[in-house]
C-alpha cells in the first residue's frame, strides 16, 4: 500500500482554533509525581496531581510550537503574543493557592526585544479577581509584568518571541528539599471559559481526514499521558485509523508510591490507579467511545526499576535482576511471585471497571509476557519464589545458547507452566471483574526473543503450549527487529512455528507492526513496516496494528486507503495474448532521455528511465478472418487499455540467452546475507558495471528453477509479481540464482481499434499497438 512520510502541510485542509484551546496543553513533571491533564469542556481543562516530595512541581504547558502532533494536523507556530489577552477562571485544591508564596506563577520563556534569552516569572494573583482557590485571571501581554510585589518589583514581559509559558502547581508545604513527604499529597487545578482576544486570537490548524484504511494504531500511556486524551484521538482519527487501539498502560506512570528510605516503591495498598492516572484514563476511554473508537487496555510484566520491589522482580542464575535495556531501565516481574501477580491481577480488574464505567466494551491484553532472557542467553528463572516453584534447587542453566540436558529442557518446560498458569490467572481476574459482559482478552507475542533460533529450547519456557487455542480469544503477535531488520526468512519461520505450536486460526491473530525509536531511521524503517501490514493482510490477518502513536506523529507517517478490491483485480488479467505473433510483428525497446544542448554545442544527457520500456505493434501476425475475430473479442474483453495481459516475445522469452531453455543457474538474483528470503526475478543485458536490469514479473511459474551458492534446490515457494521466496535465508556471501521462461505484461496502447476490412481484404495488416506495464513491485 502506499504511504507517506509527511514534512510540512502543503495544500492540505486547514481549520482555525483558539490559542490556548484546552485540547493542546501539555503537562510536565519530575519523577516520582504523576500529573495530567484532561478536557471537561470545549473551553476547560482540568489538571490533577499526586506529589511525593516537597519540591515536587508540575508545569502546566503551553508550547508556541506544537511538538505533539502530526505534520498533517499541527497547530502554526506563532511566538507573538503582543496585542492579545487570555482570561480563565481559576479552581484549585490541594495545591499552594494563588495568594501564597510559591503560589501559581506563569513562566514565559524566549527572548526579549533585542534577541537576547529571557524568562519571566508573572504572579497569577497580581492580575486575578476572586478568592485565592476560585478566581478569574486576566492576562493582558501587552502590558504584562513579573515580579511578586507590583508595581514595585515590576518586571515588564516582551510578549513578541516567546517559546512557551507554564503554570506552575506545587503542594502545601513546597520547599527546595527533596525529602519525602508525611503522606502522598493529591491535588487539581481547573481552567474554565478560557477565552482569548486581540490579535493573534486564532491560530491555523491541519485538518485533514484520511479516509479510513483498516488499520488500528497503539497508544501508550508512559509516551502520551502528558498531553490530553482528545488532542492524542484526535490525531488517530485524523489519520484514517478506526476501531481497536491497543492502549498499553505502561510501566512507569499509573501506579500509586510510598516512600521507603531515599526510594519510592510501588504501594501495593493503595489505589490502582493514581488519581492522575486514573482522571486521565477515565477521560480516554470516555473519548474512545464519544470517537467511536474501541480501546484494549494492555499490561505488561514490566515495572520501572527505580520502583519495583526488588522482591518481586525475575532475577539470573547469579541473581542479578531481570533488567531491559531502556533508560532508566525496567524490571520483569516473576510469574511465580503470588503477590507480585495479584498485583497484575488488580490493575487488570481496575483498567476493565474504567472501561465499564466509560461505556465501553471489555478488551484486555496480556502484553508480552515471558521469563527474561539476555543477548547472551542467561534466562531469569532464579528468583525465591522461583526457586521455591522449582522444588528449591532448580538445576543451573547458565546459558540458552549451550547444548541442554534433559533436567534443564525439564526445568523450561516447568517454568512455561509456571508462566501460563500466571497470565490464565490474569486471564480470569479481568474476565470475572466484566461479568455480566464478556471480555475479550488476548495474549500479545514477541516472537523475536520467544523464537530466536539461536535459543531454540526458549519456545519451552515462553511460548508455552497452555497458552493453545481457546486459551485466549485472540492471538496477537509482533516481531519489530526481525521486520526492521529485513529479516523476512526469520518472520516467516517464526510465523509457521506458532501456527504449529498455538494453532490459533489465521482469523483469531492480530499483528502489531513497528517501530521506530530513532527518528534518523524512519525512512527505512517505515517502507518496511507499511510492507508488514500489507504482508500481514495478504496472509488472512484481520486486524492490524501499527506501533505507536508518537513514532507516527514524530515522522508524519500517513498509511494512505487501498483500492477498491474490484479496481485492483481488473487492473491485470493474467491470461495471454491469444495469437502467435507473426513475422512482420514489431518490437520497439524505448529508454527515456532528456538531451540539454548548451551555448557552446555540447550535451548533457540524463538518462532517466533505468530499464527499458517496450512496445509491440501485433496487427501483422493476424492472418485470417478467424483470427480477425478472436482478436476483437480478446480486445473487448480487456475493455480495450483498461486492463492488462500477458505476451510472449518470441525474440526474447528467456533467462538463458534470449529463447534457449531455461537452467538454475543463469541470472543472479541477489547475494545472501543471512536474513533475506525474497528475491525478485530478474534478467540482466550487458555485463559487469553497464549490465542493465530487467526486472521480470510475469514468469512461467512452471518453468522457474533455482539455485544457492551452485546447487539447485526445491526449497522455495513463487509469490506473485515475479518472487521468489526461500524456505531459508541463505549464508553470508552465497549466490542465489534462477531459470526461467517469461512474458511481457502489457495492454493495448488505446481504447479503440480501427480494422477495415476492405483493406484487411486487400492483404493489409491492420495495425494493433501494445505497451508494456511497470510491475516492479
Amino acid at each position: 500500500m502506499a504511504y507517506w512520510l509527511a514534512k510540512t502541510r502543503k495544500g492540505q485542509r486547514s481549520d482555525w482554533i483558539q490559542r490556548f484551546d484546552p485540547r493542546f496543553w501539555t503537562v510536565n513533571f519530575p519523577r516520582p509525581m504523576m500529573a495530567a491533564v484532561t478536557t471537561t469542556a470545549p473551553d476547560a481543562l482540568r489538571v490533577d496531581c499526586v506529589f511525593y516530595r516537597h519540591n515536587d512541581l508540575a508545569g502546566l504547558i503551553w508550547d508556541s510550537t506544537d511538538r505533539l502532533d502530526h505534520p498533517l494536523t499541527s497547530y502554526e507556530t506563532n511566538r507573538d503574543y503582543r496585542r492579545l489577552t487570555v482570561k480563565f477562571r481559576w479552581r484549585s485544591g490541594g495545591v499552594i493557592a494563588l495568594d501564597a508564596v510559591n503560589g501559581p506563577t506563569l513562566t514565559i520563556e524566549g527572548r526579549d526585544a533585542d534577541g537576547n534569552p529571557r524568562t519571566w516569572y508573572v504572579r497569577l494573583w497580581n492580575y486575578a479577581e476572586g478568592s485565592p482557590n476560585d478566581a478569574v485571571v486576566e492576562l493582558p501581554f501587552s502590558s504584562l509584568d513579573g515580579g511578586y510585589f507590583l508595581p514595585y518589583e515590576a518586571d515588564p514581559v516582551y510578549a513578541g518571541d516567546v517559546d512557551r509559558m507554564f503554570v506552575s502547581i506545587v503542594p502545601p508545604g513546597y520547599s527546595g528539599s527533596d525529602t519525602a513527604l508525611n503522606a502522598p499529597a493529591e491535588g487539581w487545578v481547573e481552567l474554565r471559559d478560557i477565552k482569548a482576544d486581540g490579535q493573534g486570537a486564532m491560530l491555523a490548524v491541519g485538518d485533514v481526514l484520511v479516509p479510513p484504511h483498516g488499520v488500528g494504531m497503539c497508544t501508550a500511556f508512559d509516551d502520551s499521558g502528558t498531553q490530553t486524551p482528545a488532542r492524542l484521538l484526535r490525531n488517530i482519527r485524523a489519520l484514517g485509523y478506526r476501531g481497536e487501539i491497543v492502549h498499553y498502560l505502561g510501566m512507569s506512570h499509573y501506579y500509586s508510591l510510598r516512600s521507603e528510605g531515599e526510594d519510592f516503591v510501588v504501594d501495593k495498598n493503595a489505589p490502582a490507579f493514581n488519581v492522575a492516572a486514573e482522571a486521565w484514563h477515565r477521560d480516554y476511554f470516555s473519548k474512545c467511545r464519544e470517537m467511536g473508537f474501541e480501546p484494549i487496555a494492555s499490561l505488561s510484566y514490566e515495572l520501572l526499576a527505580m520502583h519495583c520491589p526488588q522482591d518481586w522482580t525475575q532475577r539470573d542464575l547469579q541473581g542479578q535482576p531481570a533488567l531491559t535495556g531502556w533508560d532508566p531501565p525496567s524490571n520483569l516481574l516473576s510469574p511465580a511471585n503470588a503477590e507480585a501477580m495479584a498485583y497484575l491481577q488488580k490493575i487488570g480488574r481496575a483498567s476493565i471497571g474504567l472501561m465499564r464505567d466509560a461505556g465501553v466494551a471489555a478488551r484486555f491484553q496480556i502484553g508480552e509476557p515471558w521469563w527474561w532472557t539476555y543477548q547472551d542467553g542467561r534466562i531469569c528463572l532464579y528468583d525465591d519464589a522461583a526457586r521455591e516453584a522449582f522444588g528449591g534447587s532448580p538445576v543451573a542453566i547458565p546459558s540458552l545458547r549451550d547444548a541442554l540436558d534433559t533436567s534443564q529442557t525439564n526445568l523450561l518446560s516447568l517454568a512455561g507452566t509456571i508462566l501460563a498458569q500466571s497470565t490464565l490467572s490474569l486471564r480470569d481476574a479481568v474476565r470475572d471483574q466484566a461479568l455480566p459482559e464478556a471480555c475479550d482478552v488476548r495474549l500479545l507475542a514477541f516472537l523475536p526473543t520467544l523464537l530466536d533460533p539461536a535459543t531454540p529450547e526458549a519456545r519451552r519456557a515462553n511460548l508455552p503450549m497452555e497458552w493453545s487455542a481457546p486459551a485466549f480469544d485472540r492471538l496477537q503477535v509482533e516481531d519489530y527487529d526481525w521486520l526492521t531488520g529485513g529479516q523476512d526468512g526469520a518472520r516467516m519461520s517464526a510465523y509457521a512455528a506458532v501456527n504449529d505450536r498455538l494453532a490459533y486460526p489465521i482469523e483469531a491473530q492480530d499483528y502489531l507492526s513497528g517501530f521506530v525509536l530513532r527518528p534518523q531511521d524512519a525512512s527505512e524503517f517505515w517502507s518496511r513496516i507499511d510492507k508488514g501490514l500489507d504482508e500481514a493482510g495478504r496472509r488472512g490477518v484481520p486486524r492490524r496494528f501499527v506501533w505507536a502513536s508518537p513514532h507516527v506523529m514524530r515522522d508524519g507517517y500517513v498509511r494512505l486507503p487501498q483500492p477498491d478490491e474490484e479496481d485492483t483485480m481488473q487492473s491485470f488479467d493474467d491470461v495471454s495474448y491469444p495469437l502467435a505473433l507473426g513475422r512482420g510483428s514489431a518490437v520497439v525497446p524505448e529508454f527515456s532521455t532528456t538531451i540539454v544542448i548548451t551555448a557552446s554545442g555540447h550535451e548533457h544527457r540524463n538518462s532517466v528511465w533505468s530499464d527499458a520500456r517496450l512496445r509491440f505493434d501485433v496487427g501483422p501476425g493476424i492472418r485470417s478472418e478467424a483470427e480477425l475475430g478472436v482478436l476483437l473479442a480478446f480486445f473487448r474483453a480487456r475493455r480495450g487499455a483498461a486492463r492488462g495481459f500477458r505476451l510472449r516475445d518470441t525474440n526474447d522469452f528467456s533467462s538463458n540467452g534470449m529463447i534457449e531453455e531455461p537452467t538454475p543457474f543463469d541470472q543472479l538474483l541477489g547475494i545472501g546475507d543471512g536474513a533475506t528470503v525474497a528475491y525478485p526475478l530478474v534478467k540482466h543485458y550487458g555485463s559487469g558495471g553497464d549490465a542493465q536490469r530487467r526486472r521480470i514479473t510475469r514468469p512461467d511459474p512452471a518453468s522457474i528453477k533455482v539455485s544457492v551458492d551452485g546447487i539447485e534446490t526445491a526449497d522455495w515457494s513463487f509469490e506473485e509479481y515475479g518472487v521468489i521466496r526461500l524456505s531459508d535465508a541463505p549464508i553470508q556471501g552465497a549466490d542465489i540464482r534462477a531459470g526461467f521462461l517469461f512474458d511481457v505484461p502489457v495492454r493495448f496502447a488505446e481504447d479503440r481499434l480501427e480494422i477495415s476490412s476492405a483493406v484487411f481484404a486487400a492483404g493489409e495488416a491492420p495495425s494493433v499497438p501494445l505497451i508494456e506495464l511497470r510491475e516492479d513491485r
